[in-house]
This record gives C-alpha cells, sequence and structure tokens, in this order.
C-alpha cells in the first residue's frame, strides 16, 4: 500500500475527506520524524514503538572493487511493532 491508498483507505474509514487525511497523515511523519530527529522515542501503545538506533561503525567491502572499507556510525530509524499489531497479523 502507498500513501495515496492509504490515505485513500483513511478517508473510507473515518467519512473524512481526501484532503483532510492526507493533513492528518502529513503531521503524522512530520512530528514523528520531529521527535526521532530530537532522538526521543514514539510509542503507540498496542500499534509500536518508533526510535533511534545507534549503529557502531564496521568494516565492509566495495562491491565495484572488492576493497575493504570502514563504513562509519550513524543513527537509523526503527519501528517495533506492538502486541496488538502482531496479534493481528
Amino acid at each position: 500500500m502507498n500513501k495515496a491508498e492509504l490515505v485513500e483507505n483513511m478517508a473510507k474509514v473515518t467519512k473524512l475527506p481526501k484532503s483532510t487525511c492526507k493533513e492528518c497523515l502529513e503531521a503524522f511523519i512530520t512530528t514523528v520524524g520531529g521527535a526521532l530527529k530530537k532522538d526521543k522515542t514514539v510509542v503507540l501503545t498496542g500499534f509500536g514503538t518508533f526510535k533511534v538506533m545507534k549503529r557502531k561503525s564496521r568494516v565492509g567491502v566495495n562491491p565495484a572493487t572488492g576493497k575493504k572499507m570502514t563504513i562509519p556510525a550513524k543513527k537509523v530509524p526503527k519501528f517495533s511493532p506492538g502486541k496488538a499489531l502482531k496479534d493481528l497479523i
């Protein structure tokens, strides 16, 4: 399901206009992204948790040349599904 299909389904479920649902989805994405940017965790009980993970630097291989190279440490977003979401699946 892509973003447009999600907005369409949200509009059907809530009986709100697609434009309103699109604004709500954009606000959600912006809010979660902003919180993660500040290293905060977003917990939606039952649905899941959005958080920032720190990856250590590691040695990798350049596929084009076969040379070993160091991949620097970085922060990455992570989503962990909640119990209610797992039970749905």
